[in-house]
């Protein structure tokens, strides 16, 4: 199974237990499908480069997380439910490059 990350933008007003709740949810989904979680990152409330318009209002700020999970590639289907989540402003899910980028080309 490879590696993913699975990176959520959060609207600033949601309280932690609703983020921690979302991601209780996904990681359900996750164990459902027999992957396993590797880590989980906040990257706390960031300054967006530009604002997301949703049906609330324009959203300048973000509660940023990143989840990192080995599943199926099929797994990235079973998201959509997260569309009609209000709380979310974005999500994406990319396959994990792990620390390889950090080392540069190799010397072969």
């Amino acid at each position: 199974m490879p590696l993913y990350d699975i990176v959520l933008m959060v609207k600033k007003g949601v309280d932690k237990k609703s983020v921690v709740e979302l991601l209780s949810r996904l990681g359900q989904r996750v164990y459902a499908t027999r992957g396993v979680i590797t880590d989980v990152k906040s990257f706390g409330h960031v300054n967006l480069a530009y604002p997301i318009k949703k049906r609330d209002g324009r959203h300048q700020k973000a509660q940023m997380m990143q989840m990192t999970m080995m599943v199926k590639t099929s797994f990235g289907e079973q998201l959509s439910y997260l569309n009609q989540d209000e709380r979310l402003l974005r999500w994406l899910v990319v396959k994990s490059r792990g620390d390889e980028w950090l080392r540069g080309p190799s010397s072969s």
